[in-house]
């Protein structure tokens, strides 16, 4: 006879698991029976929140900030100007993310070259980040897979990250050819 904390199975067949083994009676002669806990609050109202509003929700995030790259005009305004990258600001480094909005402003204008110049890693960021968000928000709505999922190891990203450290690092040195990326 196994207990049921000895061998569960995975979640999804945790409640058959437990309802089975309470079927036979334990040691001593006692019967156990599995009750699910009840629901909370915050999980009765997630049950109740519509497949559309997290794609609305994400788009309606993404789209503030296209606005914002848009309305700011951040090509013409300089280190100083409102609103102003602290760090830039004290120190004279570029941070990891300086030159993302004048990146996205120019991918929205489709200049990928000087989108490149500003920030590079946004630049290759930018098809994988649209096809995941494609890829989600079409299967969220249609509860199905219409399309593939972007998986990526962990490995691919700790690579990612790792090569946006040494772009972050590269992009401060004074000396050709990194004064090139120096924004």
């Amino acid at each position: 006879m196994t207990s049921p904390l000895q061998a569960a199975p995975s979640s999804d067949g945790l409640a058959a698991h437990l309802l089975a083994a309470a079927e036979q009676p334990a040691p001593g002669g006692y019967h156990y029976t599995y009750v699910a806990p009840p629901k909370g609050r915050i999980a009765k109202l997630v049950d109740r929140i519509p497949r559309w509003a997290s794609p609305l929700g994400l788009t309606a995030l993404v789209s503030g900030g296209v606005a914002y790259a848009l309305l700011m005009r951040p090509t013409s305004a300089g280190a100083t100007d409102v609103p102003t990258c602290v760090m830039k600001l004290f120190t004279g480094f570029d941070c990891p993310g300086c030159g993302g909005t004048r990146a996205a402003w120019y991918l929205l204008h489709g200049d990928i070259p000087a989108a490149a110049h500003h920030h590079a890693m946004l630049v290759f960021a930018a098809p994988f980040l649209a096809y995941m968000y494609v890829s989600w928000t079409l299967n969220r709505l249609a509860n199905r897979q219409v399309l593939p999922m972007l998986r990526l190891s962990s490995g691919v990203l700790i690579g990612f990250l790792v090569a946006w450290l040494v772009f972050s690092v590269a992009r401060n040195l004074p000396w050709a050819p990194f004064d090139w990326l120096f924004v």
